[in-house]
């Protein structure tokens, strides 16, 4: 497989970036390590955004938790976006939280 595909696999969820990680040892590529760091940060956000979601909700009446359940579909759009860079060989960050993660996990780059 190409390393734009390593890196798009590595999006799709925490089974695939561990997939996507095993196999970068195959073949060195700074796209897939770039893609394993969002990916993992995307990760993180999104169980961080699920918890404070969930505890947004369950405050608020019926009526306003299921307008603000829709948000919860945002880390789909985040993974959208990341998957679109690493299929067009682009090492961007993912848009809004992407900039937040870019060199915090240096251990991906072994």
């Amino acid at each position: 497989m190409k390393a734009n595909q390593w890196a798009m696999i590595a999006y799709i969820t925490l089974i695939g970036w561990i997939i996507a990680y095993v196999k970068r040892n195959e073949q060195k590529s700074s796209l897939v390590n770039y893609h394993l760091e969002q990916a993992l940060g995307l990760i993180i956000a999104s169980i961080a955004w699920g918890v404070v979601l969930g505890i947004v909700i369950s405050i608020l009446p019926a009526s306003l938790a299921g307008i603000l359940s829709i948000a919860g579909a945002l880390p789909l759009v985040f993974m959208i976006f990341g998957i679109i860079n690493a299929n067009n060989n682009a090492q961007q960050p993912i848009p809004v939280i992407g900039k937040m993660f870019e060199n915090k996990f240096v251990f991906l780059r072994d």
